[in-house]
């Protein structure tokens, strides 16, 4: 069981309720589309499932049929009675009224040491969203996220790709990323002016490069602020020549175009030399 697009518009209606573009809201009404992302999350009856902006329940209808728990996290208090009623029935489901860029999530995923997190998120919350659950939330090994084409393209992008920039390199810090399908917008209601696409990640068992994150990212945040400038100079105050030397880096390059590798060593060089002066 889901929603369709007749079902969706006359529950908005019955309840006096319409999409937010405050909240990037736009609901898929395509009960093929939510069953393929149901399969696509690949959860089953001993997984534990957090869907982040649920919405109506579309997706969390889907979702539960696959036997998995579910923690449906919505934001929107109009929205989430009728999430309530929806899914009221269902005893792997318990609905979560929160913002999920505020969530304690040490607190909300305490019941299980493993969860996968489904969502279908909105372009000024995708980005720093996927990125704080890498960082900080060791619980979630998987994401299955439904984002705008661009977004997915930069969560996957290599070295020397367009696409490629800061959070390209966190994401494969943590963890590996693909695309994995695409969705049209006339799945959506409202239909946005943008195409999505799905991607997968898949948290690694350890982090890719040796190099400690937080004194990696200092350099990768600062060398891609201005990634049209060779690193000697984009990476001044944090880098000098002999540590180009040391880690064989070459201080002509740009940000986008250093590979993990290349970070690593760089941060490394950098760490040592620090460390031979105290």
């Amino acid at each position: 069981m889901t929603l369709t697009r007749s079902q969706t518009s006359e529950l908005l209606e019955r309840y006096g309720l319409a999409p937010r573009r405050a909240f990037g809201q736009n609901f898929v009404v395509e009960p093929e589309t939510v069953r393929r992302i149901a399969a696509l999350a690949r959860v089953g009856a001993s997984d534990h499932v957090v869907e982040i902006g649920a919405g109506l329940g579309a997706l969390t209808l889907a979702l539960a049929e696959t036997g998995a728990d579910v923690l449906a996290v919505e934001i929107d208090s109009g929205i989430v009675q009728v999430l309530r009623d929806n899914v009221a029935k269902l005893p792997n489901v318990r609905v979560v009224h929160d913002d999920a860029m505020q969530l304690d999530w040490n607190e909300l995923l305490a019941a299980a040491p493993k969860w996968t997190v489904v969502a279908n998120l909105p372009y000024n919350v995708a980005t720093p969203l996927v990125a704080d659950l890498l960082d900080d939330v060791p619980q979630v090994q998987r994401l299955l996220v439904m984002v705008q084409k661009e977004v997915a393209q930069r969560f996957v992008a290599k070295p020397g790709n367009d696409a490629f920039g800061a959070v390209s390199v966190k994401v494969n810090y943590w963890a590996t990323a693909n695309i994995v399908g695409e969705v049209s917008s006339a799945v959506f209601l409202p239909r946005p002016r943008v195409a999505s696409s799905l991607v997968e990640i898949v948290r690694r068992e350890a982090p890719a490069v040796a190099a400690p994150f937080a004194d990696m990212f200092a350099l990768v945040r600062q060398g891609f602020a201005t990634r049209r400038k060779m690193l000697r100079r984009a990476l001044d105050g944090a880098v000098i020549a002999g540590d180009f030397t040391a880690s064989g880096v070459d201080p002509q390059a740009r940000a986008e175009q250093l590979s993990m590798d290349d970070w690593s060593r760089l941060t490394l060089a950098v760490m040592a030399r620090k460390q031979a002066r105290s």
